[in-house]
C-alpha cells in the first residue's frame, strides 16, 4: 500500500480551504428550493358573521385541491401565515386570501 506524504502542510491546508470554499459556493448556487413551476394563485373570500378559521379550513380541505389531504391544523397555520394573522380571531367582512391551484 502506497503512503501519501504531505510535503508542505501550509500549501495543503490552503488548497483544501480554497477547494471547500469553491465547493460550498457551488452547492449554495445550485441548491435553491422550487416547489412548483407555477406561482401560487390566491382567491379572496370575506368572513361571514360567526364564521371561524376552523370552518374555513374544513371547507377548503374538502373543496380546494391545494389543501387536499392536509391536516386541518396545518391548514389553519398556513392561512394565518398567508394573511399575516397573529391570532385565529376573525371579524365580519374580514378579507382572507386562500391559495388555490
Amino acid at each position: 500500500m502506497k503512503h501519501i506524504r504531505i510535503v508542505n502542510k501550509y500549501k495543503f491546508i490552503r488548497s483544501m480551504t480554497i477547494l471547500l470554499c469553491i465547493l460550498g459556493i457551488i452547492i449554495c448556487i445550485t441548491n435553491h428550493k422550487t416547489y412548483s413551476n407555477s406561482e401560487t394563485k390566491y382567491k379572496t373570500e370575506y368572513v361571514v358573521k360567526g364564521e371561524t378559521l376552523w370552518e374555513i379550513a374544513e371547507k377548503e380541505i374538502q373543496k380546494n385541491a391545494y389543501f387536499q389531504n392536509k391536516d386541518i391544523q396545518n391548514v389553519i397555520l398556513e392561512l394565518k401565515e398567508i394573511n399575516h394573522m397573529e391570532t385565529s380571531n376573525l371579524f365580519e367582512g374580514m378579507e382572507i386570501k386562500i391559495p388555490v391551484y
